[in-house]
């Protein structure tokens, strides 16, 4: 009787734009957010105004956010608007910076906020890591203070925006591969052929517009706390929607 190897199966899946192998033994994955969805907030912004405070960014960068920041606390304004003048903000003030000041301040925020995570996302991870999942952290904030706060939660691989550093080891306020991040479908695509994933049962959790990419790659996307523009699409594909709100945990249907 003849018999078959099954220890790989070559198959074409239209997510990875390509013909992929399947070994048995290749490891499930879940890609997931960060910011508003684990943090409670923006590790991003948690990091621009302990660098202020720290003199290490002077303390007329405020001035870059706060009318975006008050006009968003009193909901005449978008998270996006005020997010977007923060990102304007680091990118004025961080030529120059050295490296050994970045990480120490990335390390005390993250220390700070380890504990300021939503129960259902901190859940989540921890289930899908004893399940054997390679977690995967996606996000736009600066991969130092995300290597700072993820790798303690457990997570194998952490892509966020590369700042360049000079010969002198001091940031040269250019961004590497920005096309790469930027698509969070292609940080996703990346992570499976570079560390032998597969999608099969793969889990995704985002929270805004730019998490769709990322969401629609996978067999078990879940839309956390999503904004307008993200519930919207999650309705169109019947997407798994969640809401923590003070205590409380529910799905919306």
């Amino acid at each position: 009787m003849n018999t078959i190897d099954t220890s790989a199966i070559i198959f074409s899946d239209f997510r990875l734009g390509n013909n992929c192998i399947i070994i048995h033994n290749m490891k499930k994955a879940a890609f997931l957010d960060v910011d508003g969805t684990i943090f409670r907030s923006s590790l991003f912004i948690e990091l621009i105004e302990a660098m202020i405070a720290a003199g290490v960014f002077p303390d007329k960068a405020k001035n870059g956010y706060q009318r975006e920041y008050k006009q968003w606390l009193d909901r005449k304004g978008s998270y996006e608007a005020y997010l977007g003048a923060m990102v304007k903000v680091f990118m004025a003030n961080i030529k120059g910076v050295p490296f050994a000041d970045f990480k120490r301040l990335s390390d005390e925020v993250a220390e700070k906020n380890m504990n300021k995570v939503y129960r259902y996302t901190r859940d989540l991870v921890k289930s899908l890591k004893k399940r054997g999942y390679f977690l995967v952290a996606i996000s736009q904030s600066p991969k130092g203070i995300l290597d700072s706060f993820c790798k303690k939660m457990g997570f194998d691989k952490i892509y966020g925006r590369f700042y360049e550093l000079g010969p002198s080891d001091q940031f040269t306020g250019e961004v590497s591969d920005v096309h790469l991040i930027s698509n969070k479908a292609n940080i996703v695509k990346r992570a499976i052929n570079k560390e032998g994933l597969t999608l099969r049962d793969s889990y995704a959790v985002g929270d805004t517009e730019s998490d769709i990419s990322m969401l629609e790659m996978v067999e078990n996307p879940i839309c956390f706390n999503p904004n307008a523009a993200l519930y919207r699409i999650a309705k169109i594909n019947k997407w798994k929607v969640v809401v923590e709100r003070k205590d409380v945990v529910y799905e919306i249907q």
